[in-house]
């Protein structure tokens, strides 16, 4: 291999590494855009209505 060869592989294999950190900045900043709209969309929802303390405490197993 010549000394053009070699300088031509790591120049490529420089560039790939750049892509690579580019591709995982930007995958960062899509999980935090998407963890901010789940947070709004949680925080949308209504609040569900306190139920009596004596619902949800036995099962009907005779039914």
């Amino acid at each position: 291999m010549d000394v053009s060869g070699i300088a031509s592989l790591a120049t490529s294999m420089a560039q790939t590494g750049i892509k690579q950190e580019v591709g995982y900045a930007v995958l960062k900043k899509a999980q935090q855009m998407e963890g901010q709209v789940a947070a709004q969309l949680i925080d949308a929802l209504p609040q569900s209505p306190r139920l009596p303390s004596n619902l949800g405490n036995t099962i009907n197993t005779t039914a």
